[in-house]
């Protein structure tokens, strides 16, 4: 399921330079070449799967499971406080490279980065309305 031009594909394969911090026969993690902190890791299926929507719950899992493991080994090896795990599905969203992937965000008290700043002012919601299209699951 590689798809030839992906570069995650290629690091998957072994084809790209990678920093890798975990691997394992399902799933590579590697150290984000433009890190917004010190560790930040990228955690993606070694087999396709664009986004969300696509990837299988019993992978998924595994990739969240391999980012808890590395929380804590971040905690315990590079002193960090916290973490933030993050995820883009789809352009709108902000996703720049259309291969599933994690970023695992180690974070400090103080460490500058804010990850909920935004330029535009927040939208007032009618909490009923949207419960009312999304329905109770």
């Amino acid at each position: 399921m590689n798809r030839e031009g992906c570069v995650f594909c290629r690091i998957a394969r072994g084809e790209g330079a990678s920093w890798t911090v975990y691997e394992d026969d399902r799933l590579k993690a590697f150290l984000d070449i433009h890190p917004v902190t010190e560790g930040h890791t990228l955690l993606i299926p070694k087999a396709h799967y664009e986004d969300l929507y696509d990837i299988p719950d019993s992978l998924l899992e595994h990739l969240v499971v391999a980012a808890k493991t590395l929380a804590h080994t971040y905690r315990a090896r590079l002193g960090v406080t916290a973490v933030n795990i993050l995820h883009a599905s789809g352009r709108a969203a902000q996703q720049s490279v259309f291969h599933f992937h994690l970023h695992l965000v180690p974070r400090r008290a103080n460490d500058g980065l804010n990850l909920w700043y935004t330029s535009q002012p927040r939208r007032a919601s009618n909490l009923d309305a949207t419960l009312a299209k999304i329905g109770r699951l």
